[in-house]
């Protein structure tokens, strides 16, 4: 699961890198900007609900904040 979710990360700030480079590049004048942010969009949200899924799913468990 620690795998996954570092995979989905990349991915993530990956798509927010191209969107950027898009913006720098095109100046706004067309829709890759806009593209690569709905795939960053979408792939948080499905991290999300992978996440809750897994977590139904007894894969992953809560485990608190110890002190001391």
């Amino acid at each position: 699961m620690k795998i996954a979710v570092a995979i989905a990360f990349i991915l993530i700030l990956g798509s927010l890198g191209s969107a950027l480079f898009f913006l720098m590049r095109d100046k706004g004048r067309s829709n890759n900007t806009v593209r690569a942010l709905a795939v960053r969009v979408a792939l948080s949200i499905t991290l999300f609900l992978l996440i809750l899924l897994a977590y139904k799913l007894g894969y992953i468990q809560p485990k608190g904040i110890r002190m001391g």
